[in-house]
């Protein structure tokens, strides 16, 4: 761990080593790899909250679209069921545009963490919703304000040789074997995010399964997956569907980095959702696959609906409906409002 003007700040290992044993009251999840900020958070949770019949006294999930400093309090207050301890996540905040007096309420709330010694909070943030100052000399006043109450943990981009091996693991995972220079190769093509990454993973072992092979090649990985310049809208509609805030947050910060226009981004969502809607029609009169995409003018490739079959398991029509209708609000919002448009894409994002 390293110290920052008697700043202390964890490591991602760290972290893990406290939870194991004895996790403080409240953390401040923080840095470039929002993939494993969100690992760590499903690890508290499987710890915490291992039994799901409770989660719903002991597995308390915060967002920004609606939040307050009072709902933090509300949400601290209440002690565990049948638990030593209850897990409380707070995600989607941006304290890089709060306002000074608005950190200052919340961190008022925050002091109330020491009144209850049975919570453990989690503050997850997005890479670029926070401004850290230049760590570790120099930590910014807002980043030292919320360690006052939060132990910091900062997550960094992973090395190329760690990723290569992880990217081995998620290959093995879904039943593929991935040679090492594919698995090496993966991250020059489709960048170094491993929310982007695990994604494309998926993608070029369904592919590879559904061809009757259990190795891809490289030539395989370039018709697949997204290569670094492009954008795979349909991680983001399906880390959306999938109410993976944090993922779709993440995905989100690297279209603003790459100054996507937020519009361009929101059409390109309503495409995805309009083409769910007609494959999960379509597969429920029977088609197979081949016919479905033959049917979309361009046609869509047999494995990308495929994609859509195995998210729309986890969705309804329901939810799917709900969400163009989420999507053309935001249009609405787009076209009638001054509001910047990632704000409007954030609050899409929280509010579904």
């Amino acid at each position: 761990m390293a110290k920052a003007e008697s700043l202390e700040i964890l490591k991602e290992s760290d972290f893990r080593r406290e939870l194991k044993s004895e996790p403080r009251a409240g953390y401040l999840f923080f840095g470039d790899e929002d993939y494993l900020k969100a690992h760590a958070v499903r690890q508290a949770r499987e710890l915490i909250c291992s039994d799901p019949t409770l989660a719903f006294f002991n597995d308390m999930r915060l967002d920004a679209v609606d939040f307050t400093p009072q709902k933090l309090i509300d949400a601290l207050t209440p002690m565990p069921m049948m638990a030593d301890r209850k897990l409380i996540t707070l995600s989607g905040m941006n304290f890089s545009s709060m306002r000074s007096h608005d950190l200052d309420d919340f961190c008022e709330a925050l002091a109330e963490l020491n009144n209850f010694d049975y919570n453990l909070l989690i503050i997850s943030v997005a890479s670029d919703c926070l401004d850290t100052g230049y760590l570790p000399k120099k930590p910014s006043e807002s980043l030292k304000k919320l360690a006052e109450h939060l132990t910091p943990v900062q997550f960094d981009r992973c090395s190329t040789a760690k990723l290569t091996a992880w990217i081995a693991k998620h290959f093995e995972h879904n039943g593929v074997q991935a040679t090492p220079d594919l698995c090496a190769q993966m991250p020059e093509y489709c960048g170094h995010s491993m929310f982007l990454l695990a994604n494309e993973i998926d993608k070029l072992s369904y592919y590879t399964l559904s061809h009757g092979k259990k190795s891809p090649t490289l030539d395989d990985m370039r018709l697949v997956c997204s290569s670094e310049e492009e954008y795979d809208t349909f991680a983001f509609t399906n880390a959306i569907m999938e109410n993976r805030t944090e993922a779709a947050l993440a995905i989100l910060a690297d279209y603003r980095f790459r100054r996507v226009d937020p519009l361009f981004i929101l059409s390109d969502v309503m495409r995805v959702i309009c083409e769910m809607l007609a494959v999960q029609a379509l597969t429920a009169e029977g088609l197979p696959a081949a016919r479905i995409g033959a049917t979309f003018k361009p046609a869509i490739h047999e494995f990308r609906i495929g994609l859509y079959q195995k998210s729309l398991r986890n969705t309804s029509e329901q939810r799917l409906r709900l969400a163009l209708a989420a999507c053309n609000a935001a249009d609405t919002t787009f076209k009638s409002s001054p509001q910047n448009g990632y704000t409007v894409l954030e609050q899409l994002i929280c509010s579904l």
